[in-house]
């Protein structure tokens, strides 16, 4: 069992990673998807990402296939379809007091759909053919379903990071919402309806939106963030 000093300890590290992380790591993420977008797009341009998309296709997803998966697949595909996050809208208006929230939500995925849009007709590249478990229609470039997710259920995260007070509750429900983020994209790729690089495209260019809405936009639309108490200074008694 820890010693009261022990805990103390562990919570003032706890809430040093978690400032970190509210500060400093959505820059980090966003050089990251800036590179990672970059290079996605260079080799679209010089049609070199065919080869790459395939093999990741044909060695790592096509292997998985299964039936019982596939119905997953599809449940899962579901979490960044409009219906499903209309429902989840109302469910945010019906919980959370006042109508910002479901309105700041709801326009940040009006805006991040009319992008995906506009991305996809610039781009124009067709979808996958021959190994398509469900139909669907339009361009491929990029994964609207994983522009949405990244948008929708990362400007939850952002709110749980500006208003759960509880360190632990704030990693694990946003963990959650990483999850769901994550398997919304692969369940593309394995339903065979996007490539990889529509997928990783899809999570940069979502990411880089969601930076510049919570940063510009939801910051003036949301009540304040309330503030945080400092951890207590080790050895300090009760």
């Amino acid at each position: 069992m820890a010693s009261p000093s022990q805990s103390t300890h562990l919570r003032e590290r706890a809430h040093r990673v978690t400032d970190f992380a509210r500060r400093y790591g959505w820059i980090i993420l966003a050089v990251v998807a800036s590179v990672l977008l970059f290079v996605v797009v260079q080799r679209l341009v010089e049609g070199e990402l065919v080869r790459l998309d395939s093999t990741i296709y044909w060695n790592f997803v096509h292997p998985l296939q299964s039936e019982w998966l596939t119905s997953a697949m599809i449940a899962i595909t579901n979490l960044a379809a409009i219906p499903t996050l209309l429902v989840v809208l109302l469910v945010l208006a019906a919980l959370v007091p006042g109508w910002k929230p479901a309105t700041c939500a709801l326009v940040n995925l009006l805006l991040v759909v009319c992008l995906n849009e506009l991305l996809k007709q610039i781009v124009q590249r067709p979808r996958p053919e021959g190994y398509r478990l469900i139909a669907e229609q339009g361009f491929s470039f990029p994964s609207g379903h994983s522009m949405v997710a990244m948008a929708f259920y990362g400007l939850f995260i952002w709110m749980i990071w500006r208003y759960e007070t509880d360190a632990r509750l704030k990693w694990l429900k946003s963990a959650g919402f990483v999850a769901i983020i994550l398997l919304v994209g692969f369940s593309r790729i394995y339903l065979g309806v996007h490539y990889f690089s529509d997928v990783l495209a899809g999570w940069c260019v979502s990411y880089l939106w969601l930076v510049f809405f919570t940063q510009v936009v939801a910051k003036r639309f949301m009540p304040p963030a309330p503030e945080h108490p400092s951890p207590p200074a080790a050895g300090a008694r009760g």
